[in-house]
């Protein structure tokens, strides 16, 4: 089994801080594609005529970032990386209510600088 890539050597810049990059396995990904609950869209509707932050819609988008993450860390280390660099986040409806997130970077093996 891979060992996993850990958080805190993801980065959304194209190096990492003490680290100099030995190898590029190119790009990673992970992706979700999630639709809105009837139910989450009807307490989501009660929610906007109060006003303030949706905690239902924002809970679901949380989530959904999470588990494309988490993605793109298994993808990243099943080709052997340890860091992923130049990591970011595209979503995109993919028809009304559906929309797919995608995390994505370069996978990289990193080693510390002496």
């Amino acid at each position: 089994m891979p060992v996993p890539v850990e958080s805190m050597m993801v980065t959304t810049s194209t190096e990492l801080p003490g680290y100099r990059i030995v190898r590029n396995f190119g790009i990673v990904r992970g992706i979700i594609v999630r639709s809105r609950s009837l139910l989450g869209l009807i307490g989501a509707g009660l929610q906007t005529i109060i006003g303030g932050n949706i905690t239902l819609l924002t809970e679901l988008c949380e989530k959904t970032r999470e588990d494309a993450y988490e993605l793109m860390l298994q993808h990243a280390a099943e080709h052997g990386a340890n860091a992923v660099v130049a990591m970011r986040y595209d979503a995109t409806e993919v028809m009304q209510g559906v929309t797919e997130v995608l995390a994505y970077g370069t996978a990289v093996q990193v080693e510390r600088i002496s």
